[in-house]
């Protein structure tokens, strides 16, 4: 035997197949680079039947063998299949046994009151894997607390963090106002335990900025959908554009606009970046409306599909053409293109952002143009 490549997958779990090393292994099996596998045991290849039975199947397909070193079987014979099989169920059983007696330990420690691991919540340090009091933090963390319910303004914290030289997200400060760990309790699996831990704030105090943040909730309803989100990045400093709006009352009457913001200034602060926000309604308008106009310029397709075909790489970034890639339809991108249009006006709500994200993968937006 020639040892081609070892495969490792270290800090990976065994559950699954969908692993850096081993879809790398899977590779070089399709291109006839292997013809042996071995492992040390089944279960370092995976502890899931089913996944093993594909990749069984796999094997035989590319007339790839398999042995399991400690696990001597012979997979030609009916009875060293039997046995294959049988070792692979105690794999999984092993493995859903360790995961049983994983979550009733930390569900006992839980209800100890003990602290379960994981980042530890700012304002608190690890002593013998328990949470004490870091007293410089905690003084930040009752600060956040304070400022947030007098002015009930997120912003008005994060500002406020900024000119002490405290560079805390909004998202940051938000997860620490909902935290109940900060009241000397424990959250595990939705519910709360008491906890040994020392409280750095007051079980009024936490209460009270949950009232703030239930005030400060929509009073009124998002009447629009927004075909767009989750599609739209800002060019200037590569962050996704979120939808929100604004309400802005005039004799007694209540406006709502809607834009696209980028998150960076809401991490951040709203001269973070400039561009800040579009109009909804004009950015879903002059796309929707170029696309149509485009759908029914054939003079246009037929100048950028040549332009695509015949660029390097198809014009294409990130993507390289090979030698078995056709190149790119005018007619076939016409009529995909005009079925998009078509269906867009008949389709409202969800099914419309549904109908636009099976068309569009994404949008970069500046001042200055929209790709």
């Amino acid at each position: 035997m020639d040892v081609f490549r070892v495969y490792s997958d270290a800090g990976y779990t065994g559950a699954n197949i969908n692993r850096p090393a081993l879809q790398e292994l899977l590779n070089d099996i399709k291109e006839n680079k292997i013809d042996l596998v071995i492992s040390y045991k089944i279960d370092r290849l995976t502890r899931s039947p089913k996944d093993f039975y594909q990749l069984i199947d796999l094997f035989d397909k590319y007339g790839v063998d398999f042995i399991s070193v400690t696990e001597r079987f012979d997979t030609s014979t009916p009875s060293g299949r039997l046995l294959r099989n049988i070792m692979l169920t105690f794999a999984q059983f092993e493995r859903e046994l360790t995961s049983e007696r994983t979550k009733d330990k930390m569900l006992q420690r839980a209800n100890k009151g003990m602290w379960n691991g994981g980042n530890v919540p700012f304002g608190y340090k690890t002593e013998n894997k328990k949470l004490t009091i870091n007293e410089k933090d905690a003084k930040i963390v009752k600060n956040i607390y304070e400022t947030y319910i007098s002015s009930a303004s997120l912003f008005k914290v994060y500002n406020d963090l900024k000119t002490k030289g405290i560079n805390f997200s909004k998202s940051n400060i938000s997860y620490i106002l909902r935290n109940i760990i900060y009241t000397g309790k424990i959250r595990y699996a939705d519910k709360v335990y008491q906890g040994i831990h020392q409280p750095i704030i007051s079980e009024e105090i936490f209460n009270l900025a949950q009232k703030t943040h239930k005030k400060k909730n929509r009073t009124m309803r998002m009447y629009k959908d927004f075909p767009l989100a989750g599609l739209l990045r800002c060019k200037e400093c590569d962050s996704f554009m979120t939808p929100c709006h604004t309400n802005r009352k005039k004799q007694d009457k209540t406006k709502r606009y809607y834009y696209y913001r980028c998150t960076k200034t809401f991490k951040r602060d709203w001269d973070s970046c400039a561009t800040r926000q579009v109009s909804a309604n004009r950015l879903e308008d002059y796309i929707f409306e170029n696309m149509e106009r485009i759908s029914v310029d054939k003079h246009y397709i037929d100048s950028l599909i040549f332009k695509l075909n015949n660029s390097q790489a198809g014009g294409r970034i990130g993507l390289e053409l090979s030698s078995e890639s056709s190149k790119i339809s005018a007619e076939i991108f016409e009529q995909t293109l005009c079925l998009f249009v078509k269906g867009l006006p008949e389709r409202k709500g969800i099914d419309k952002n549904i109908w636009v994200k099976s068309f569009i993968k994404n949008i970069l937006y500046s001042k200055e143009e929209i790709s």
